[in-house]
Formats: structure tokens, sequence, C-alpha cells
């Protein structure tokens, strides 16, 4: 068996060495049941020091010239040779715990993917009440936080990766076709919770409560411009960090 670890980065400089490391850590969960593991770092046409921080920590570099986070993962995704894909942020922290439970569900048979619950590595009021709400839903729902996916490589082929239209909730998309394809496999989404992922929370910090509630708004009334429009989702994309 072998898992290919993908990650999407844009100038991500200040995050992403410990970052890689927390991978290179929690790997050993795979490699202690006799996987191996190949690590890939998607340069999203970064402008800072992002591609010279993932080649010194090991990975192999791909470049991706469009800035979208959709684009990242499908380009990271096919470089990777592995049986099983899993997606991870690039300022997000799996554990070892998380990833051996991910190895119990693909050794299950039963699993054709899964996400996780989320932590936020500060303790902020509103976004922890959010993130909680996230986190109901996501297992309620069996949808997937894009900052952490594990999945069977062969079915995201055959649902076409994640949507080159969307510049946002690319994740949500992903989901809903994995859903289908799994119920005519007879097999299942999971969430794992055992142990959440510790992801940044530094959008709550860099941008106002204002600026999140006018997408939100805008999102409602405006659906696929909000969704498809690189400059309505700025807040992914603007480059503050």
């Amino acid at each position: 068996m072998i898992i290919s670890i993908v990650v999407p980065a844009f100038n991500e400089e200040r995050l992403l060495r410990a970052s890689l490391a927390q991978i290179t850590t929690a790997v050993k969960s795979f490699e202690k049941i006799g996987w191996g593991v190949e690590l890939i770092v998607c340069d999203n046409n970064s402008t800072d020091r992002t591609a010279e921080i993932a080649r010194a920590a090991g990975a192999t570099v791909v470049f991706e010239p469009v800035n979208q986070i959709a684009r990242a993962r499908n380009s990271g995704a096919a470089a990777a040779t592995g049986d099983w894909l899993v997606f991870v942020d690039a300022d997000s922290h799996p554990s070892p715990e998380l990833l051996a439970d991910a190895a119990a569900e693909i050794q299950s048979g039963k699993c054709l993917a899964g996400g996780a619950t989320i932590r936020l590595d500060e303790h902020l009021f509103i976004a922890g009440w959010i993130t909680r709400l996230w986190n109901f839903t996501s297992r309620c729902l069996r949808l997937l936080a894009g900052s952490f996916i594990f999945c069977e490589a062969a079915a995201f082929r055959t649902v076409g990766g994640f949507s080159s239209e969307l510049f946002v909730a690319e994740e949500l998309d992903l989901s809903n076709r994995l859903k289908i394809l799994a119920k005519k496999d007879g097999r299942k989404i999971v969430i794992l919770h055992r142990h959440p992922l510790v992801t940044s929370a530094r959008k709550m910090r860099l941008y106002t409560a204002r600026e999140h509630l006018r997408f939100i708004f805008f999102a409602i009334f405006n659906k696929r411009r909000a969704l498809c429009s690189r400059e309505a989702a700025h807040l992914w994309y603007d480059g503050r960090r």
C-alpha cells in the first residue's frame, strides 16, 4: 500500500515548515504497518519561498500556475502514485493518532473516503462556536473539511477530483459526489472524531467579522458567483498571511 500526502500551498513560507514536520512525524503511523508514503507539495503559483521550503523537507514539488485551491489539489493528486490520497492543508497539523484512525478505516475495506473534525490552534470565542457547529454538521451529513481528506485514489479519479469551477466549497461538492459513489459501491464516507485535526485560526484574525458576514450574505443571494469567482472569494485568495 502506498499513501500519497498532498499539500496545496500558496505563499505558505511562514507555516509550511512546521506543517511538513508534523506530517512527517504523523505518517509514521502508516510506516509502522508497512505502508509506503510519498509527500507532494503543490506550489500554487507562490511568490515566496514555499517551493524551497517544501524541497528542503523532502517533498516532491509540483507547480500549478492557476491560483485556485481545487486546481492545486488536483495537480498534486495527478502527480501522486499512491493507492490512497490524503489531502492536508499547509496550515494544518494531523496527529499520528488521526492517521492511525484513517489507516484502520482503510484497512477495514468498508471505507471509500473520509475526513475529520477540526480544532483551531487558538482559543477564539466566536470561531470556537462556528467550529463546533461545523463539526456537528460534518458528522451528521458526512461532509469533508478540505483541511483533511483521505480518499481512495481510484474513487477520486472516478468522480473527477475537485471541481475546477469552484474557488471555495470545492470540498463540499466533492463530498456529495463521493457519497453517491460510495452508495453505489457499497462502502461509506467516514468522519473521524477521536483525534481532531489541528488547523490554523488565522482567517479569524486576518479578516474582520464584517468581511466574513459580507461573504456569507453574498453567497446566500448569489451562490454561483460567490463560489465560482476568485474576486468574490477573496478571503481565500487575496494573499493575507
